[in-house]
Formats: structure tokens, sequence, C-alpha cells
């Protein structure tokens, strides 16, 4: 009976004829964002340079172009004229506050990564196990897509009390880390200068960053077996795979001409050498 009265008296307070301004306010406001934000999804494609920073407006304009539109409705159809709606408007308020809790604290968080920044549309982040692009941050969730091309929503709650990585922090480049493996017995250091020619020669490296490469002798499968980490810059993160697979393909490419063999071949050769010999060969 109390929530009857409530509603009642909320009524009393909207001014019904100004109601189809309002609606009119909310169209137009919602066509105008929607066009601004998609007119910065375009230059964004377009301008890969400031295409973070054309994201990241995009964000700030949705937010308060929604609510710019919000306040001028509700100012347009509530006459605010005494204490009494005030003090009605805050029991409302707080019990759809004690309703809504974990939607306030999403909306709550989604303020606070927008202006703390700890990442922003365009960055490659992992998080809870997904690791793809963040195409979105909104007042109640974050969207990823990953590179499996799902994608993803995370409450922006969540984000406040776990941690996140970011790939590149703003930048359009992001390091990419690629491994290879000889037999421990072939040349490595040869194998070394072909891993680093086919990342600075790829087509994708972003050279205004340093390619590093280290050598490591590692345990695997019960062998011993040189392992060649390259570290290198592509210069978009949209193409991380592609810049991956480019410099596998070259350095298999390279290896099987200078006739280095893989683990895979030379232990291969191994099982078949032992296969074919006989104990007489070893004058046994």
């Amino acid at each position: 009976m109390d929530g009857a009265v409530d509603i009642t008296k909320l009524v009393r307070f909207i001014a019904w004829d100004r109601v189809p301004y309002a609606l009119v306010v909310l169209l137009v406001g919602a066509i105008l964002v929607a066009v601004v934000v998609r007119t910065l999804d375009d230059l964004a494609e377009r301008f890969t340079e400031r295409r973070l920073f054309l994201l990241k407006t995009k964000i700030f304009v949705r937010f308060l172009g929604y609510a710019a539109i919000a306040v001028l409705v509700g100012t347009s159809v509530v006459e605010v004229e005494n204490e009494a709606l005030l003090a009605l408007l805050g029991t409302i308020g707080l019990a759809v506050g004690f309703a809504f809790k974990d939607l306030l604290a999403s909306l709550m968080a989604g303020v606070i990564l927008l202006v703390d920044e700890p990442f922003q549309v365009g960055d490659r982040i992992r998080f809870g196990g997904y690791y793809g692009d963040v195409t979105s941050i909104g007042l109640r969730s974050v969207r990823l897509q990953t590179l499996d091309d799902n994608a993803v929503t995370i409450p922006n709650a969540l984000f406040l009390t776990e941690s996140v990585a970011s790939a590149n922090a703003g930048n359009l480049d992001c390091m990419v880390v690629m491994e290879f493996w000889v037999a421990s017995a072939e040349d490595f250091e040869e194998a070394r200068r072909i891993v680093a020619e086919a990342t600075a020669t790829s087509r994708y490296v972003y050279l205004a960053k340093p390619i590093v490469t280290n050598i490591s002798d590692v345990f695997i499968s019960e062998r011993f077996v040189t392992q060649i980490t390259v570290k290198a810059y592509v210069f978009d993160t949209r193409f991380e795979r592609a810049f991956a697979t480019d410099v596998t393909v070259r350095v298999k490419k390279a290896l099987r001409a200078a006739k280095i063999r893989t683990p895979d071949t030379a232990y291969r050769d191994v099982d078949e050498w032992q296969q074919e010999t006989k104990p007489e060969d070893f004058g046994t």
C-alpha cells in the first residue's frame, strides 16, 4: 500500500505536457550520439596512428552524451518544487540502490576505469584467462574481442579486485615473444642469425624498437635442445598473430634450407638409425 502511495505521489510531480518534448530530446540525442560514435569509429580505422586516441574519445563522448540526455529529460518532465519530492526521490533512490547494488558498483567502477585508465579502448589485455582487444569500456562492463573472435563481456567491478595485464599500454605497437628450437648439436649461431633476420625482415615488425634474441639450453622430452627466443615489436596489436606466423614460416624454411635440424627431425633420425643398425656394426 505504501508503495502505491509513493508512486501516486511521484506521478503528481510529472509535467505530462512536457513528455512529448522529452521524447524528442531522447530520440534526437540518441541519434546524435550514435552518429558521432560511428564517425569516430570510421576515423579511427582511417587514421591508424590516432586510432587509440579516437577510440578513447568515443568512450567519453558516449558517456557525456547519455548523461546530458538523462539530465535534460529528467529536468524537463519532473517539476522539483518542494522538499517532499526530494525526500520521495531519496527514498526511491535508496530502494533502487539496495536492489541494484551490484549494478551500481559496476557503474562506479566504470567511472574509475575511465579516470584511472589502467587500460583503454584498443589495448590488448589479459584478464581472467581471456586475452584480446578492448573494444568498449562502458559504465557497466568492459568488452573484449579475443584472438579467437569471441566477444567477452566483463563487469567493471572485477577490474578493481583482480590484476590485468596490458600488452601495449596505450601504444599501437606491442611486444611479441616467439620461441624456436633446434637440436643441441646443430649450429646455434647460424640458427640465431636466421631467426633474427626473419624477424627483422617481416613486413609486420616495428623497427623503431629493438629486436632481442636469446639462446638457452632446455630439457624437453628427456633431451637437451637449444632454444632461441626472439622478442620483437609488431607495429599494430591487431597483427600480432600474423607477425608470429610470418616469422615462424620464414624461420622453418630457412632452417630447412640450411640443413639445421629441429629436435623433431634430429630425434627421428636417431630413432631410425637405432632401428637400422645391428650389433655387428659395432664389432660385437
